[in-house]
Parts: C-alpha cells; sequence; structure tokens
C-alpha cells in the first residue's frame, strides 16, 4: 500500500510532514482508502530501512516518474588533495522519456542531490525542472 499525498505542491514543509505521518499510520493499520492510494504523478521509493546500496525503481502507470532512496552511509570521497569523509546517498530517479525530457530529469537529480548536500541551498525547484517557467502559486 502506497499513500499519496495530494497537491504537494501547493504544501509546506510542516503540512506536508504533517500529513505523511497521518497517512503512514494508517497505511500501517491497513485503513488507507482507495482514494488516499491513487492520483499520483510521481512517487518516493525508500529501501534504506531494508539496507541495499541502489536498486531500479519502476514507474506504477499513470505516474511518470518514481525516486528510489537507498541508505546513505559514509564513503571517502577524493577532495583534490586528500580521501574526506563524506555522507553519500543513492538516488535512483526513473521517468517516462514520453512525458519528461531526459535532461530535465537529470538536472533534477542533479538539484535535489545539491539540496541534500546541503539544505541552504535549497530554492525554486520548479526553474530546474522546467527552465524558463514561471513560479507556482503561492504557499
Amino acid at each position: 500500500m502506497v499513500p499519496v499525498l495530494k497537491d504537494a505542491d501547493k504544501k509546506g514543509i510542516f503540512q506536508i510532514s504533517t500529513e505523511m505521518a497521518e497517512l503512514a499510520k494508517k497505511a500501517r493499520e491497513g485503513k488507507l482508502s482507495p482514494a488516499e492510494m491513487s492520483g499520483a504523478s510521481f512517487t518516493i521509493s525508500s529501501l534504506g530501512g531494508i539496507g541495499g546500496r541502489y536498486f531500479t525503481p519502476i514507474i506504477n502507470a499513470p505516474e511518470v516518474a518514481i525516486l528510489g532512496v537507498c541508505k546513505s552511509q559514509m564513503e571517502p570521497v577524493w577532495d583534490g588533495k586528500a580521501f574526506q569523509p563524506r555522507l553519500m546517498l543513492p538516488l535512483s530517479l526513473t521517468w517516462d522519456h514520453r512525458v519528461i525530457d531526459g535532461a530535465a530529469a537529470a538536472r533534477f537529480n542533479v538539484y535535489l542531490g545539491q539540496i541534500l548536500a546541503d539544505f541552504r541551498r535549497g530554492g525554486p525547484w520548479w526553474r530546474v525542472w522546467a527552465p524558463g517557467a514561471k513560479s507556482p502559486s503561492p504557499r
């Protein structure tokens, strides 16, 4: 059972967090309604709690993309002079090429990685996803 968070683009982070917690509780209890499991266009799937490093997320029609998140772990990363420990989070993005241009999907994945690496750099995601697009309605 996969709960669907409706109109996430119109909500703030605290409202999303609250609704996600409520939907997750209902899912664990087996009390999600059909309406609460339909209407998604994008899914985030996490295998971090199970382990593993990578997987290939499969799109469930009519959705157009899915982001797979695995377990983070410390890894050595070369900084040009020495190896430095960095927390690495594997991300796997699968998208429907009939709907989403591959270059836009790649830019989204890179931008998401940058935001996750440093939340202070966060900004308007729609400019990366659809260059030249106007801002969505205010939150």
